[in-house]
């Protein structure tokens, strides 16, 4: 097989991809390590959070509120009280 045929298959990688594929395996492995890291340091704040009696849980839930946009939080309590509502409420 020439050079051509050689580079041109699909089963085999340039030095050039080869490069460029280890390159992301190593971004990635970086990547994840601080994602580790990180998700550690999370799991710890919440447990000095919880060692002085707040309620991790609840705190979560304000978290997931504080990312959302305002309009499209509304616009989900409206019909959360709507649906509520419906059934004669909780």
């Amino acid at each position: 097989m020439d050079d051509a045929a050689f580079q041109s298959s699909p089963d085999v990688l340039t030095a050039t991809a080869q490069g460029r594929l280890k390159s992301f395996l190593e971004r990635i492995e970086r990547l994840e390590e601080d994602k580790a890291a990180v998700m550690n340091d999370l799991k710890e704040v919440y447990a000095e959070a919880k060692g002085e009696g707040f309620d991790t849980k609840i705190m979560r839930k304000v978290i997931r509120l504080m990312k959302q946009d305002k309009a499209k939080r509304q616009e989900e309590d409206a019909i959360l009280d709507l649906y509520l509502a419906a059934i004669g409420g909780l």
